[in-house]
């Protein structure tokens, strides 16, 4: 009777995971807007559905994935990731291919994990930030995928954090997309955005 306290995945998880990834590749086509991943699942607290949804989708038995210390911390949600995935998770940022945040006003810096290199920038790390608040106000954001401009905000997050991501498109084609999650809601902010910020 192996695992027999984790929680289940999908219901269906062709079904699940082929619609998780039209969200999660729509949130990434259409900086800042905020969408809804109805995915059916009840991970172990502190690790968010939508973010649970995001692994379950987007990893497999080749992906490293970093934790942060709230979520390693918590035995059951690294043997949840395990099971449904097979990912093997590593202990630096810098190693991971999906990072999972969910003490976000500390994380690490956005430089400490995988950048990419010039010949090889698809071996950047995609970071997923559990926050508590999306809002279609605060930044401008402009470039791929937005008409002009748009406004959106996440927090809590470091004070420093739109320096960090101006830095972080400086590096483009090089850098880290980030999605965030509350609950069912995500948005993202790929590396080709340009973030400014407002009064």
């Amino acid at each position: 009777m192996a695992f027999p306290s984790i929680q289940p995945g999908f219901p269906d998880s062709v079904a699940g995971s082929q619609a998780v990834f039209r969200v999660a590749m729509n949130a990434m086509a259409r900086p800042g807007r905020c969408l809804t991943i109805e995915a059916g699942l009840t991970p172990p607290r502190p690790l968010a559905a939508a973010s649970a949804a995001l692994l379950l989708t987007l990893c497999d038995f080749e992906t490293a994935v970093w934790l942060d210390p709230p979520l390693a911390g918590e035995a059951s949600i690294p043997e949840y990731i395990r099971f449904h995935t097979g990912a093997r998770l590593v202990a630096s940022p810098a190693e991971a291919a999906y990072a999972v945040v969910s003490d976000t006003a500390r994380m690490p810096p956005l430089a400490s994990f995988a950048q990419g290199t010039p010949d090889y920038p698809d071996r950047s790390g995609t970071l997923v930030l559990q926050v508590d608040v999306l809002a279609a106000r605060g930044w401008r954001l402009e470039g791929p995928g937005i008409a002009g401009h748009t406004r959106f905000s996440a927090s809590p997050l470091p004070g420093d954090f739109a320096g960090q991501m101006r830095a972080n498109r400086r590096r483009f084609p090089c850098g880290i997309d980030i999605f965030f999650t509350t609950g069912s809601e995500i948005a993202a902010l790929p590396r080709s955005t340009r973030l400014t910020e407002t009064a």
